[in-house]
This record gives C-alpha cells, sequence and structure tokens, in this order.
C-alpha cells in the first residue's frame, strides 16, 4: 500500500475528467493534503468543492511554463510541507494531419502535453527523494502505444511521455520513488470537445463538428471514476504500467503481437475505429 494517511498528493489537469477523479480518490483515502492544479478555475473550483474535509490547495498554473510551475512547487510546500505523490495529467488535443497542422500549433500541444510532464517531474523529484516512500504518476494515452492516422502531434507527446517515464522508472528503480506510465483507452471527458482543430483544417465547421461527434461515439464506457478507480490500483502495487479501459488493454495487445500490422487489423475488428477522424 502506498497511499497513507500522511501522503500529499499533487494532481494537474484537475479541473475535469480523469484529474477531478483522481483528486476525490485520493480525498477517499483520507490523504493529509491534495494540491490540485489547472488552467481552469471556475473547473479546479469544483472539483475542490467535492472533496470533502481533505486540506485542499488551488492553484492556478500553465504546466507548459515553467518559471510557473517553478512557482507551484514552491506554493505547495509552503502550503503542505512536503509532497508523495506527483500525477501529471494535464493534457491538450489537437486534430489534424501533419500536412494540417502548424509547427506553432505543434509547440503548444508539446508544450502541454510533454513539458507539463517534465516540469512537474524534475521540479518535485528533490522534495519527493526525501520521503521514505513516494510515487511519480504520467499520464500517456492508448496514444503512446499505437498511433492512428491525424494524430501525429498527440501521439508524438504521448509516446514521448511513456519514454520519459520509463527511463525515469529505470534510473530510479531500487529507490524510495516508484514510477507509473498511465494509458487510458477511451474515458468519457470533454478532451475531444475542447480539442483545437487545426487552423490550416481543410474541414468545414461542420465537419469538424461531425468529427467531434465520431470522437466522443467511439469513446468506451470507462468513466473517469472508473478510470480513478483503475489507476489508484494501479499506485498501490506499484505497478509502472497502467492500462485503463477495454480497448486499451485490447490494442495494446494487438500492437504487440501485430506490431507492423495492428492498425489494419484494429480497424477490422473495431469497424474502423482507428481511421483517421
Amino acid at each position: 500500500m502506498t497511499i497513507r494517511k500522511d501522503s500529499v498528493a499533487v494532481i494537474t489537469g484537475a479541473g475535469s475528467g480523469i484529474g477531478r477523479a483522481l483528486a476525490k480518490r485520493f480525498a477517499l483515502e483520507g490523504v493529509a493534503g491534495i494540491a490540485i492544479a489547472d488552467v481552469n478555475r471556475e473547473g479546479l473550483a469544483e472539483t475542490a468543492s467535492m472533496l470533502g474535509d481533505a486540506k485542499v490547495s488551488q492553484h492556478i498554473v500553465d504546466v507548459a511554463d515553467r518559471a510557473a510551475m517553478a512557482g507551484f512547487v514552491d506554493d505547495v510546500i509552503a502550503e503542505h510541507g512536503r509532497v508523495t505523490h506527483v500525477i501529471n495529467n494535464a493534457g491538450v488535443a489537437l486534430g489534424g494531419t501533419l500536412k494540417e497542422v502548424s509547427l506553432e500549433e505543434i509547440e503548444w500541444l508539446m508544450g502541454v502535453n510533454f513539458w507539463g510532464v517534465v516540469h512537474g517531474t524534475k521540479l518535485f523529484l528533490p522534495y519527493l527523494e526525501k520521503e521514505p516512500s513516494a510515487h511519480i504518476v504520467n499520464i500517456s494515452s492508448l496514444f503512446g502505444l499505437v498511433a492512428p492516422p491525424g494524430q501525429a502531434a498527440y501521439c508524438a507527446s504521448k509516446f514521448a511521455v511513456r519514454g520519459f517515464t520509463e527511463v525515469l522508472r529505470h534510473e530510479l528503480e531500487g529507490t524510495n520513488i516508484a514510477v507509473s506510465v498511465v494509458h487510458p483507452g477511451g474515458v468519457k471527458t470533454n478532451i475531444a470537445n475542447s480539442a483545437r482543430i487545426a487552423e490550416n483544417t481543410v474541414h468545414s465547421a461542420d465537419e469538424i463538428d461531425r468529427r467531434l461527434a465520431r470522437i466522443n461515439r467511439k469513446l468506451s464506457t470507462t468513466t473517469p471514476d472508473r478510470a480513478a478507480e483503475i489507476i489508484v490500483a494501479g499506485i498501490k502495487s506499484r505497478s509502472p504500467r497502467i492500462i485503463v479501459g477495454p480497448d486499451a488493454r485490447v490494442l495494446s495487445w494487438i500492437q504487440r503481437v501485430f506490431p507492423k500490422r495492428y492498425l489494419a487489423i484494429a480497424n477490422a475488428i473495431s469497424g474502423g475505429k482507428l481511421k483517421e477522424t
């Protein structure tokens, strides 16, 4: 069991979705403190209102901003005194083929999805090293295991999170710090509706709306609360890789067994689920 009553958890992207559900799960564990961060002030306040009597601090932070993240670390330590769990969950999505997306849009996405994870890991690490037992949990994606068309930027960021986290796990093996990478499949969050669409897209507004509707229909029935339950169980068992959702489990198996043909096989089985959306 790696979640103790004296634990202090940091959760980014906690204004909605999996981040909010994780904050609720840690509150149910009766931990000593929870520091929740997001760029969405209203969503963050709503999350805080759901955490009962837990000691909660709210932080409006852009995880892509190194200076802001350094200040966030200082604020968390000032408020809670220590940190035992860091969950780098904040993430964004970007729709469009590589031809459609701009370099600026790719930089924006990588800033949040990859550099946000690096900042949260690197800057909190000195405090985690002081603890008898600590845990770093970085949220990748099913798209950190498989690479469908139309997701070049998103897959690049999530594959990067996977590689970064696996290296970190090997570097910290045998220390007081456990490291996990999480690969959620389709989870019913608002990420599709809040995704940016490539500025140079050739699609009309109506077609973009239809694409978003298709993405939402393709999401599995995994709820954020169920995803958080799976992730927390993985934290407790110190699992190095946490797969969330039946779609993620099946597709990760197909990718391992058929590394050259997994996309065609997955589309044949799922009726085109991984075709460009």
